[in-house]
């Protein structure tokens, strides 16, 4: 218990406790730290990689809790440490004990922390997250928790940390204790601790607090860490002095012991090998039990019949494929029903994030504008969604497939295409509880089955939002580029705006026939053309060449309109969905659309750093500089984490 820490009320408190408001409690920083080190990693290679790193798993009984309803302050972290120093000097406020303002980002401090932050600094996506630090305060990766880590009232947190040291990845889980491991985790990324950490390093717990304060228990702690093996070195040499018979002995000893050793490596690697698939092997049939118990959930199929649905994972039967898996078509033996089979390919750990997530957010969907999952299967590694066959494909390829095969999409179909979107749309958002936000609505991801019915698909990025929340906040930018509202570029908030943006874009391009990004006219975006041309009086000219005159001229005005009423640069100037299902209906006018462009005004989120923006301009209003952007497929808030672009390509995935 170093400096600020202490032990008291039953539970480690890593900075002061106290019920009642009080000066002892501000202004500090300790830390909690096993005296024993932990051999993390084995240096088999001069290359980084080849280093065998050790797995762990730990779990704690937290309360962060404010006394007397307070302002929480600052934070508190499971920590990753060189030595059993103290904290250092300075090491209060946002530096949660970890380091101070020399020390901070210096790669000999040899620390990893996982941060539970409650209070937002300049380098902070918000004041509730949990985020991976390296030698630094400043978060390598950071994900918003739906739970507040510092509520008001008392809340025992559990937090589980699990490292992978063959995969050299991190997740962290967290829960109100008593509650079951969620099966998602709040934060899952790569970590090479053999980069990071010395060899032998301390565990423990480190907080601070700052004017304002927190308190920071640990009520419970478990800790399981991978022991190393390590091959002892063989004599080198012998004693001059011995005889000739001890020499012979000695140089005969030393190949006997080397394949001792060798033999036992192998036993060793074996040993460990049968373990690892035995544990995964475990943890499959955990996983599948849970999800055998979730309500609503559909039909699970066996491994060997969806190999035979598909000719075993054909290359001819792929329908496609997108950033997270390949979609096979297939028919069910014995059933002659067709099906999609999604088959997911990232690594073991993030292979099993996206299933879980698309899974957990679909199972209970049900609506005649949503691709319907019939089941799924999670057997020896396999990791399967299978949907519905969509005879028809994915709108995208009517509008820009191959003209020989596929005739033009009538005026009729398209109309009812969009409207059975808005429909689908519509319940995500306001109809199922918890309100769902899509995240990647594109023509590609609207499936059209026999009748020409849009089925909207692809939940892998969609997340589910409690009654209280308006938002899901991601670490980087995640959709495709033209459907990507220019808020989230800033923000890395995605929400119901966020999608009706998306929404507009695919109206535009489905009576457009251009897609949302394109050079048309001198414009980058197919919204800033329609608007343009909406501004001179002539919306209509935007029309579908391919369509000729063989539309409702009413009808495509409307649809127009409200496309450029989805795309407004203001998220709440954006039609609802409510309003959207109506005007689609015919039931209300076409929304009433300004004549310019409103200009588009950053987020107040800090200094912007813009990165392959499609457009990017700076205007002035009054004195007042706005920036603005028609499309920013990159976009941040500095200092932020890397971002990622995740672009599908066909609607199942």
């Amino acid at each position: 218990m170093l400096k600020d820490a202490g032990y008291g009320q039953g539970a480690l408190q890593v900075t002061p406790f106290g019920l009642n408001y009080s000066a002892h409690l501000a202004n500090k920083s300790g830390r909690i730290v096993f005296t024993i080190p932990f051999k993390l990693w084995e240096d088999d290679d001069d290359d980084d990689a080849s280093n065998s790193v050790a797995s762990f798993n730990t779990d704690f009984d937290v309360i962060i809790y404010r006394p007397g309803g307070a302002v929480p302050g600052e934070g508190f972290a499971f920590v990753i440490l060189p030595s059993l120093d103290a904290p250092p000097s300075g090491s209060e406020h946002g530096f949660l004990g970890l380091t101070n303002a020399t020390l901070d980002g210096n790669p000999d401090n040899h620390l990893v922390a996982i941060e539970f932050d409650t209070v937002k600094q300049s380098y902070d996506p918000n004041d509730n997250h949990v985020g991976l630090n390296v030698n630094s305060v400043v978060s390598d990766v950071a994900a918003e928790v739906d739970i507040p880590i510092a509520p008001v009232n008392i809340t025992n947190y559990t937090v589980w940390v699990d490292y992978d040291g063959i995969g050299r990845a991190v997740s962290v889980y967290m829960a109100v204790s008593g509650t079951p491991k969620p099966f998602v985790p709040v934060l899952n990324t790569s970590l090479d601790l053999s980069r990071h950490v010395r060899r032998y390093s301390y565990f423990g717990f480190a907080a601070s607090t700052g004017a304002t304060y927190e308190l920071n228990c640990v009520l419970s702690w478990n800790l399981k860490v991978q022991n190393l093996s390590k091959l002892q070195d063989l004599p080198k040499r012998y004693d001059d002095g011995a005889t000739a018979r001890g020499n012979l002995s000695l140089k005969i000893a030393a190949p006997l012991g080397a394949t001792v050793a060798l033999a036992s490596l192998l036993a060793g690697l074996y040993v460990r090998r049968w373990r690892r698939q035995k544990a995964r092997e475990e943890r499959s049939e955990m996983v599948a039990n849970a999800l055998r118990r979730l309500p609503g959930m559909p039909r699970e199929f066996d491994i060997g019949e969806l190999k035979k649905a598909t000719g075993n994972f054909d290359e001819k039967m792929k329908l496609g494929q997108g950033g997270f898996g390949v979609v096979y078509r297939g028919m069910l033996p014995g059933e002659d029903t067709e099906v999609a089979v999604k088959k997911f390919l990232r690594d073991r750990t993030k292979g099993l994030d996206d299933f879980l997530s698309e899974l957990t957010v679909i199972n209970r969907l049900r609506h005649k504008n949503l691709v319907p999952l019939l089941g799924w299967c999670h057997r020896n590694g396999a990791l399967l969604l299978v949907y519905e066959f969509m005879s028809n494909g994915s709108l995208d390829q009517h509008l820009f497939g191959n003209a020989k095969t596929l005739p033009v999409l009538g005026w009729y179909r398209r109309y009812t295409i969009i409207a059975g979107a808005a429909n689908a749309l519509h319940y995500l958002h306001h109809e199922y509880n918890p309100m769902v936000v899509h995240r990647d609505i594109k023509a590609s991801n609207i499936m059209l089955d026999a009748t020409f019915n849009a089925r909207l698909g692809d939940f892998g990025l969609a997340r589910t939002l409690d009654a209280y929340k308006t938002s899901v906040t991601d670490h980087g930018v995640v959709g495709t580029r033209g459907y990507i509202a220019s808020e989230c570029c800033i923000t890395h908030k995605f929400t119901r705006e966020s999608d009706v943006y998306a929404f507009g874009a695919v109206v535009l391009e489905v009576v457009c026939g251009r897609r949302p990004l394109c050079r048309v006219a001198g414009f980058d975006l197919l919204a800033d053309w329609v608007w343009s041309l909406h501004g001179e009086g002539r919306i209509l000219d935007a029309m579908d060449a391919s369509l000729g005159s063989e539309y409702v001229a009413e009808d495509a005005k409307r649809l127009l309109l409200l496309g450029l009423a989805c795309s407004h640069p203001l998220p709440g100037a954006r039609p609802k969905t409510h309003a959207i299902v109506q005007i689609m209906s015919r039931s209300v006018a076409p929304p009433e659309v300004p004549s310019n462009k409103p200009a588009f005004v950053w987020p107040p989120e800090g200094p912007i750093v813009a990165e392959d923006c499609d457009a990017m301009s700076s205007t002035s209003a009054g004195a007042a500089a706005v920036t603005t952007a028609s499309n920013c497929s990159t976009a941040r808030a500095t200092p932020a984490s890397s971002l990622e672009v995740q672009v599908g390509e066909i609607g199942y995935i």
